[in-house]
């Protein structure tokens, strides 16, 4: 056999054996859009519709606004960082003024184990940004202050975030989401020394590609469904 011949099936034999490339895992930014000029609409069945759209300021910036399209754009949006494997949230503007939200405590817990999350300045670890394949929880704990009037109120927000799923509407047909499961307190406008309230509790699907709410389920304050019924770029 001539060098070139054995060299070659040398080469074709190494290529063959070789371990296959591993897939990148999917990460918050493909289900979320996050740092995409997206939006989408969403909506009760047959109720009118609330509107999304995330608005990336830099590279590791970006805010999302919720609201009502008819009064497009809102007073509302909430101001997210990413550093590293973390989507951190820093605070939300509303009414012409800026609420910013800082913990005292927080903790992620996975498979059965809970540990505390070191300080990022004091901004919420919101989400993990490479997804992992298994459920994990964060619990954060802290002060929202807000900056024109310098009051502030105590929150409690324990979230789970759900490994990516199969998950499906009647408008959109089969997907993969990932899950949102949050309780949010807080003793905002209660008397001073009253224990937090639980004000909201819900159930968020987010689907690969597409964006936020592509499923709401509400529990507290009321019941409360809606699907996507619109996503776009903008």
């Amino acid at each position: 056999m001539r060098a070139w011949q054995a060299a070659l099936g040398a080469l074709l034999f190494v290529v063959a054996t070789a371990a296959p490339a591993q897939a990148a895992s999917p990460t918050y930014g493909d289900f979320s859009l996050m740092f995409q000029r997206s939006a989408g609409q969403y909506a009760p069945p047959g109720e009118k519709a609330y509107q999304w759209a995330w608005s990336p300021q830099s590279a590791t910036e970006s805010r999302i606004s919720w609201g009502d399209p008819v009064t497009w754009p809102p007073s509302y949006a909430e101001h997210f960082v990413r550093d590293g494997d973390w989507v951190l949230l820093d605070g939300w503007g509303d009414n012409s003024t800026y609420y910013t939200e800082r913990v005292t405590s927080e903790s992620l817990c996975q498979g059965g184990t809970c540990a505390p999350l070191p300080s990022h300045g004091g901004q919420q670890h919101y989400v993990r940004w490479a997804v992992p394949s298994s459920d994990y929880q964060l619990v954060a704990e802290g002060t929202v202050t807000e900056q024109s009037s310098g009051k502030s109120f105590r929150f409690k927000h324990v979230q789970t975030w759900h490994a990516p799923a199969p998950c499906s509407s009647a408008r959109f047909g089969a997907r993969t989401c990932i899950t949102q499961s949050e309780s949010w307190s807080s003793d905002q406008d209660l008397p001073a020394g009253s224990p937090l309230r639980e004000t909201k509790r819900r159930d968020i699907r987010i689907a690969q590609g597409l964006g936020m709410a592509f499923t709401i389920d509400q529990q507290v304050e009321s019941p409360w469904h809606a699907e996507a019924t619109e996503y776009w770029k903008w």
